[in-house]
């Protein structure tokens, strides 16, 4: 399944080390940042997931699509590296930092899928357009 979009030996090698760490431990992973960071196949995202949906930490699911929304609606920024900018952190965890930051993540990451789409931005369909710094450097007019 993985083959087709060009980086099937690199995810199966994260997710076999996945499987390897979570198989003897009942599927658990480390808590502490840092120890998920030893375990093979755990990166920013991966890490961040495991916090989120098996300890129940509050941590954004960042990737270039919440990067998008973020950027355009809070205001623009040249992406150099998300993993490794402050200002998106920043901006990525005080988003989920709510009653439930699953749902907060999932909203997100569909409303990037929908609307907030990289090539043509459904600004005409977006409940957020009124307060998109985005849409008014473009001079697009409001819904």
């Amino acid at each position: 399944m993985l083959k087709p979009v060009g980086l099937w030996w690199r995810r199966a090698i994260s997710i076999q080390g996945l499987a390897q760490h979570a198989a003897p431990r009942d599927g658990q992973f480390p808590r502490d940042p840092a120890e998920l960071a030893k375990v093979p196949g755990v990166g920013q995202y991966v890490s961040n997931a495991i916090q989120l949906f098996q300890h129940d930490i509050a941590r954004p699911l960042l990737d270039v699509n919440m990067a998008r929304v973020l950027e355009r609606y809070l205001r623009p920024h040249l992406l150099v590296d998300i993993r490794h900018d402050p200002w998106l952190q920043a901006a990525a965890a005080w988003m989920v930092r709510c009653e439930n930051p699953v749902t907060a993540n999932w909203a997100v990451l569909d409303h990037a899928a929908l609307t907030c789409v990289a090539r043509t931005p459904r600004c005409d369909a977006c409940v957020l357009n009124h307060g998109c710094n985005w849409r008014r450097a473009a001079n697009l007019p409001a819904a």
